[in-house]
Protein backbone atom coordinates (compact mmCIF):
# COMPACT_ATOMS: atom_id res chain seq x y z
CA UNK A 1 0.00 0.00 0.00
CA UNK A 2 1.44 3.02 -1.02
CA UNK A 3 1.92 6.13 1.69
CA UNK A 4 -0.61 8.03 0.63
CA UNK A 5 -3.30 5.79 1.21
CA UNK A 6 -2.06 4.92 4.69
CA UNK A 7 -2.18 8.32 4.94
CA UNK A 8 -5.68 8.83 3.48
CA UNK A 9 -6.55 6.20 6.38
CA UNK A 10 -5.65 8.39 9.06
CA UNK A 11 -7.67 11.43 7.70
CA UNK A 12 -10.46 8.89 7.55
CA UNK A 13 -9.34 7.74 11.30
CA UNK A 14 -9.82 4.24 10.21
CA UNK A 15 -7.83 1.80 12.91
CA UNK A 16 -6.65 -0.19 9.53
CA UNK A 17 -3.77 2.59 9.24
CA UNK A 18 -2.13 1.77 11.85
CA UNK A 19 -2.10 -2.13 11.00
CA UNK A 20 -0.52 -1.07 7.42
CA UNK A 21 1.69 1.77 9.13
CA UNK A 22 3.07 -1.01 11.60
CA UNK A 23 2.92 -3.76 8.70
CA UNK A 24 5.39 -1.23 6.06
CA UNK A 25 7.36 0.11 8.70
CA UNK A 26 6.58 -1.91 12.32
CA UNK A 27 10.57 -3.42 11.46
CA UNK A 28 11.99 -0.18 10.61
CA UNK A 29 10.98 1.65 13.44
CA UNK A 30 12.17 -1.38 16.23
CA UNK A 31 16.11 -1.03 14.56
CA UNK A 32 15.98 2.54 14.97
CA UNK A 33 14.29 2.18 18.38
CA UNK A 34 16.95 -0.71 19.09
CA UNK A 35 19.83 1.41 18.20
CA UNK A 36 19.34 3.79 20.53
CA UNK A 37 17.49 1.60 23.28
CA UNK A 38 19.54 -1.66 22.66
CA UNK A 39 16.55 -3.58 24.19
CA UNK A 40 13.86 -5.53 22.44
CA UNK A 41 11.26 -5.59 24.82
CA UNK A 42 11.70 -1.10 25.57
CA UNK A 43 12.32 -1.29 21.64
CA UNK A 44 8.93 -2.71 20.90
CA UNK A 45 6.84 -0.77 23.55
CA UNK A 46 8.79 2.73 22.11
CA UNK A 47 7.52 1.98 18.43
CA UNK A 48 3.75 0.45 19.76
CA UNK A 49 3.87 4.69 21.27
CA UNK A 50 5.24 5.84 18.36
CA UNK A 51 2.34 4.50 16.31
CA UNK A 52 0.11 5.96 18.79
CA UNK A 53 1.42 9.34 18.36
CA UNK A 54 1.07 9.34 14.85
CA UNK A 55 -2.39 8.45 14.96
CA UNK A 56 -2.65 11.55 17.35
CA UNK A 57 -0.72 13.51 14.73
CA UNK A 58 -1.81 12.82 11.51
CA UNK A 59 -4.81 14.56 11.02
CA UNK A 60 -3.60 17.80 11.42
CA UNK A 61 -0.40 16.82 10.36
CA UNK A 62 0.02 15.54 6.93
CA UNK A 63 3.72 14.05 6.43
CA UNK A 64 5.08 14.20 3.10
CA UNK A 65 7.51 11.33 3.72
CA UNK A 66 5.90 9.06 5.83
CA UNK A 67 8.61 6.43 6.88
CA UNK A 68 11.08 9.23 8.02
CA UNK A 69 7.93 11.31 9.78
CA UNK A 70 7.76 8.26 11.78
CA UNK A 71 11.34 7.31 12.40
CA UNK A 72 11.71 10.77 13.93
CA UNK A 73 8.94 9.80 16.15
CA UNK A 74 10.35 6.33 16.79
CA UNK A 75 13.82 7.99 17.75
CA UNK A 76 12.20 11.01 20.06
CA UNK A 77 10.53 8.93 22.24
CA UNK A 78 13.37 6.12 22.16
CA UNK A 79 15.68 9.19 23.34
CA UNK A 80 13.05 9.92 25.57
CA UNK A 81 13.17 6.20 27.37
CA UNK A 82 16.95 6.53 27.21
CA UNK A 83 16.97 9.87 28.86
CA UNK A 84 14.46 8.14 31.34
CA UNK A 85 17.11 5.22 32.12
CA UNK A 86 19.90 7.04 31.78
CA UNK A 87 18.60 8.78 34.90
CA UNK A 88 18.40 5.78 37.01
CA UNK A 89 21.75 5.17 36.30
CA UNK A 90 21.73 2.27 33.34
CA UNK A 91 22.99 1.93 29.70
CA UNK A 92 23.33 4.60 26.96
CA UNK A 93 27.11 4.57 26.39
CA UNK A 94 27.03 4.45 22.67
CA UNK A 95 24.71 7.24 22.79
CA UNK A 96 26.19 9.11 25.58
CA UNK A 97 28.90 9.42 23.42
CA UNK A 98 27.51 10.24 20.13
CA UNK A 99 25.80 13.44 22.41
CA UNK A 100 29.48 14.04 23.99
CA UNK A 101 30.97 13.87 19.86
CA UNK A 102 28.38 16.72 19.29
CA UNK A 103 28.38 18.74 21.73
CA UNK A 104 31.98 20.15 20.73
CA UNK A 105 30.02 21.74 17.80
CA UNK A 106 26.79 23.09 19.70
CA UNK A 107 26.63 25.67 22.51
CA UNK A 108 24.17 25.01 25.17
CA UNK A 109 21.08 27.67 25.98
CA UNK A 110 18.10 27.46 28.26
CA UNK A 111 14.33 28.26 28.33
CA UNK A 112 12.71 30.37 26.13
CA UNK A 113 15.90 30.41 23.96
CA UNK A 114 16.28 27.24 24.18
CA UNK A 115 13.14 26.65 22.37
CA UNK A 116 13.46 28.46 19.36
CA UNK A 117 16.33 28.09 18.48
CA UNK A 118 16.30 24.16 18.91
CA UNK A 119 14.34 24.40 15.74
CA UNK A 120 16.50 27.28 13.61
CA UNK A 121 19.40 24.64 14.44
CA UNK A 122 17.60 21.54 13.48
CA UNK A 123 17.27 23.28 10.20
CA UNK A 124 21.14 24.40 9.91
CA UNK A 125 21.96 21.02 10.61
CA UNK A 126 19.57 19.56 8.19
CA UNK A 127 21.09 22.20 5.20
CA UNK A 128 24.50 20.83 6.81
CA UNK A 129 23.84 17.19 6.11
CA UNK A 130 22.23 17.87 2.68
CA UNK A 131 25.06 19.61 1.68
CA UNK A 132 27.79 16.58 2.17
CA UNK A 133 28.77 14.43 -0.02
CA UNK A 134 26.13 11.02 -0.35
CA UNK A 135 28.84 8.88 1.75
CA UNK A 136 29.35 11.47 4.43
CA UNK A 137 26.00 12.14 4.91
CA UNK A 138 25.21 8.79 5.16
CA UNK A 139 27.94 8.05 8.42
CA UNK A 140 26.82 11.38 10.05
CA UNK A 141 23.02 9.81 10.16
CA UNK A 142 24.08 6.68 10.72
CA UNK A 143 26.06 7.72 13.58
CA UNK A 144 23.75 10.94 15.06
CA UNK A 145 20.46 9.62 14.35
CA UNK A 146 20.15 6.20 14.58
CA UNK A 147 23.27 6.16 16.75
CA UNK A 148 25.04 3.21 15.28
CA UNK A 149 28.19 2.88 16.70
CA UNK A 150 31.50 3.46 14.40
CA UNK A 151 32.58 -0.39 14.61
CA UNK A 152 28.55 -0.87 13.18
CA UNK A 153 29.13 2.19 10.42
CA UNK A 154 32.40 0.37 9.36
CA UNK A 155 31.12 -2.72 9.11
CA UNK A 156 28.48 -1.23 6.57
CA UNK A 157 30.76 0.37 4.59
CA UNK A 158 33.45 -1.59 4.72
CA UNK A 159 35.70 0.69 6.61
CA UNK A 160 37.67 0.31 9.92
CA UNK A 161 36.50 1.63 12.79
CA UNK A 162 39.50 4.08 12.85
CA UNK A 163 38.78 5.31 9.71
CA UNK A 164 35.23 6.10 10.02
CA UNK A 165 36.41 7.85 13.38
CA UNK A 166 38.34 10.07 11.56
CA UNK A 167 35.46 10.67 8.87
CA UNK A 168 33.39 11.58 11.70
CA UNK A 169 35.74 13.67 13.40
CA UNK A 170 36.26 15.74 10.14
CA UNK A 171 32.34 15.72 9.60
CA UNK A 172 32.35 17.43 13.07
CA UNK A 173 34.94 20.13 12.29
CA UNK A 174 33.11 20.92 9.03
CA UNK A 175 29.77 21.17 11.18
CA UNK A 176 31.68 23.28 13.60
CA UNK A 177 32.32 26.02 10.68
CA UNK A 178 29.03 25.82 9.35
CA UNK A 179 27.40 26.96 13.00
CA UNK A 180 30.04 29.14 13.57
CA UNK A 181 29.10 30.57 10.02
CA UNK A 182 25.33 29.98 10.93
CA UNK A 183 25.88 32.21 14.26
CA UNK A 184 25.24 29.39 16.56
CA UNK A 185 28.56 29.62 18.29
Amino acid sequence: MKDSEIIELYFERKEEAIEKTSEKYGAYCKTVAENILKNPEDSEECVNSALLRLWNSVPPEKPENLKMFLAKITRNIALNILKAKLAEKRGGKDEILAYEELSECVAEKSGVEENFDAEELERSINSFAKNLPEKERNIFIRRYFFFESAKEIGERYSFSENRVSVILHRIRKKLRKHLEKEGFL
